[in-house]
């Protein structure tokens, strides 16, 4: 069962049927897409993704998927979920354009990864970040990222695969104030969220669910760590494409 997660800031809380909407505003946000590397979907294929997360991918425990709040307010999307880029899991976060700047993405990350760390027992977290978000993969680096290879897409877009020791307790705080989170953080290739993994990358937010229909581009932040968990391909966040970190 996805627990609840909190952050000096943040509550990360699973989806209950009320927050669809502001799932849907999240994922139908023309910037929140253009970082996460994929064209808008559909309104009604995103509440088929969201209603697919309360119906297959929490009663099944495929992996866990979270909404983020700041005091009381919705601000993203996060996941932790197998990924097709590597052989492990998945870290994805989406912030609202009204939250960049805060240093909401860095913290974000850093939970997703505290609870790969002690709830999953993972040991590495990877992710994808788009090769032209020289921001987000600012941010990977200070948080103690490091870069494996690039994933190159079909439509011959660059992500950055990097990775983290979810054992790392150096990891520094993100300031909240550098260029590199005013846009979504980590992020994976491939899909949007809520799309299902196994296509050679990770997915979109709620990947791994059965998703109406594969989009382009993918999910913010996505880390992947090696757990053999079962599910889903990726983090939220796509696969064969580049997204970028929040």
């Amino acid at each position: 069962m996805t627990p609840v997660l909190r952050t000096e800031r943040l509550e990360f809380l699973p989806y209950r049927p009320e927050h669809e909407d502001v799932f849907v505003a999240l994922l139908r946000d023309e910037e929140v897409c253009r970082w996460m590397g994929q064209d808008l979907v559909p309104e009604p294929e995103i509440r088929a993704l969201f209603r697919a997360i309360l119906t297959e991918v929490y009663p099944q425990r495929r992996f866990d998927v979270w909404g983020l709040w700041l005091a009381g307010d919705y601000v993203g999307h996060a996941e932790v979920k197998p990924t097709g880029n590597v052989d492990g899991h998945e870290l994805v976060t989406a912030l609202a354009p009204g939250y960049w700047g805060r240093g909401l993405g860095g913290e974000a990350v850093r939970g997703l990864l505290r609870h790969a760390a002690e709830n999953l027992g993972l040991s590495e977290a990877y992710g994808m970040v788009g090769a032209e978000n020289t921001a987000s993969l600012a941010m990977c680096r200070r948080l103690g990222f490091r870069e494996v290879r690039d994933v190159v897409g079909d439509d011959g877009s660059v992500t950055k695969l990097v990775v983290i020791s979810t054992k790392d307790p150096s990891a520094p705080a993100d300031p909240g104030t550098a260029e590199s989170d005013v846009r979504p953080a980590v992020t994976a290739a491939a899909g949007h969220p809520g799309d299902p993994g196994g296509r050679g990358g990770s997915g979109g937010p709620g990947a791994g669910a059965p998703a109406p229909a594969p989009a382009p581009g993918g999910t913010v932040a996505a880390v992947a760590a090696d757990a053999g968990a079962a599910g889903g391909a990726g983090s939220g966040v796509p696969a064969a494409r580049a997204e970028d970190p929040v």
